[in-house]
C-alpha cells in the first residue's frame, strides 16, 4: 500500500485519477490530503471542511471481474467500510443512508464518491473518495444536516487511527467483493439501511410529496420505496429525498 500524503489539494479523486490516467498507478494506492479547495460528493455536490480537521482521502482499487450490472455491491462494500470504521465511537443511531451517506441519528457525518474506469462489460477499476467529518467544530447554514463525530460524542478523535482503521475496513470489504461474497455483503448493508422498514415522507424531484416505506434496493441499484396502496416504486439517485 502506497499513502501519498497532501496538504492541500483541489480533489483527492481528481489527483488520483489525473495520476492513473498518466502512470501506471498500484492497487490501493492512497492519496489523503489535510484539505480539499474542491472536494466532490456525488452528483457534483461540494464537499468542504476544515483544514486538519476531518479525514478527506481516495483510494485506487483494482477489481476482479466486477460486471458493470453489480455496481451497487462495490458500493455496499465502501459504505459498509466506512460505516464499521467508526462503528466503535459509539455513535447513536448510526445507519447507511442509501446509497451511501453514513449517518448517526438524522445527521450526516461520512459521504462517498465512486468514481470507475471500465473494461467493455466490467468496471475494471475504481477511485473511491471518503470524506469523515471528525473535529471540525461547525458547518455553513448551506449544510444543516452535516455534522461532526466530535460535535455528537464531545471529544476528539485520533484522525490517523480512524484513518488506518477506514483502510483496513476497506481492505477486508474488498476481498469480500472480489470474491463475489456479493448475499453477504446485500444483507450487512441492509441491516443498516438508514429508515429501512419506517414510514416517512418523501418528496421527489418535482416537489410532489408522498408516504412510503423504504423496503430494499433494487438489481439496478435503484431505492425500492412500498407506496401506502403497497405497490414498490423504484428511484434513483437524487430523484427522491426525505421530506
Amino acid at each position: 500500500m502506497k499513502i501519498i500524503k497532501l496538504n492541500a489539494i483541489d480533489s483527492t479523486n481528481s489527483f488520483l485519477k489525473d495520476m492513473a490516467a498518466k502512470v501506471k498507478v498500484g492497487d490501493f494506492t492512497v492519496v489523503i490530503a489535510k484539505t480539499q479547495t474542491a472536494g466532490r460528493g456525488q452528483m457534483n455536490a461540494n464537499w468542504i471542511v476544515d483544514a486538519g480537521k476531518s479525514l478527506t482521502f481516495s483510494v485506487f482499487c483494482e477489481l476482479s471481474n466486477l460486471s458493470i450490472a453489480d455496481f451497487k455491491y462495490l458500493n455496499y462494500c465502501v459504505s459498509l467500510s466506512v460505516y464499521e470504521a467508526v462503528k466503535d465511537l459509539k455513535l447513536p443511531r448510526l445507519a447507511i443512508k442509501w446509497p451511501n451517506d453514513i449517518m448517526s441519528e438524522n445527521k450526516k457525518i461520512a459521504g462517498i464518491l465512486i468514481e470507475n474506469t471500465f473494461n467493455l462489460s466490467e468496471i475494471s477499476s475504481s477511485v473511491i473518495g471518503i470524506g469523515i467529518n471528525v473535529n471540525q467544530n461547525s458547518f455553513s447554514i448551506d449544510l444543516p444536516n452535516a455534522t461532526s463525530i466530535k460535535m455528537i460524542i464531545g471529544r476528539e478523535v485520533d484522525l490517523e487511527l480512524l484513518f488506518d482503521k477506514a483502510l483496513q475496513c476497506l481492505k477486508q470489504n474488498i476481498a469480500l467483493l472480489n470474491k463475489k461474497e456479493y448475499a453477504f455483503l446485500e444483507e450487512e448493508y441492509l441491516k443498516v439501511l438508514y429508515k429501512k422498514n419506517v414510514p416517512s415522507m418523501f418528496k421527489t424531484a418535482q416537489n410532489i410529496l408522498f408516504m412510503g416505506k423504504i423496503v430494499g434496493v433494487s438489481d439496478t441499484g435503484n431505492l425500492q420505496i412500498e407506496l401506502e396502496n403497497e405497490t414498490i416504486k423504484e428511484f434513483g439517485i437524487k430523484e427522491v429525498s426525505f421530506a
